[in-house]
């Protein structure tokens, strides 16, 4: 099966990525993902046994809200690490790009959140 992405070939003096905002916190986020994947199994199940509608309607906005808190969470993490990382850039000219990259991307990211 043929991969629809381009892999990037990694050069020879290529540095590792740096860090992302949130890998000091990776951790929570994955234990809360985890709780909220369990909580999404537990929806299905009550769909699975027929449940009361409003009873799995109210678990559908628990996990809801919790995937709400882990994405707030993300983007405080972007514009405290990647726009300010941006906005250390050395270079004016690549800095004030830099910043308006990052802080479109966190605009758009908050947009799709708030559709």
């Amino acid at each position: 099966m043929e991969s629809s992405q381009a892999t990037v070939p990694l050069q020879a003096d290529a540095q590792p990525a740096p860090p992302h905002g949130y890998t000091a916190n990776k951790d929570a986020y994955l234990r809360r993902l985890k709780r909220i994947e369990g909580q999404v199994r537990g929806i299905a199940r009550m769909v699975d046994e027929d449940k009361y509608c409003i009873d799995i309607l109210t678990q559908v906005s628990a996990v809801t809200k919790a995937l709400h808190a882990v994405s707030l969470g993300l983007v405080e993490e972007h514009i405290g690490h990647c726009v300010v990382g941006a906005a250390a850039e050395p270079d004016p000219d690549l800095r004030a790009e830099a910043i308006d990259a990052k802080v479109k991307e966190a605009a758009e990211a908050i947009g799709r959140l708030l559709r």
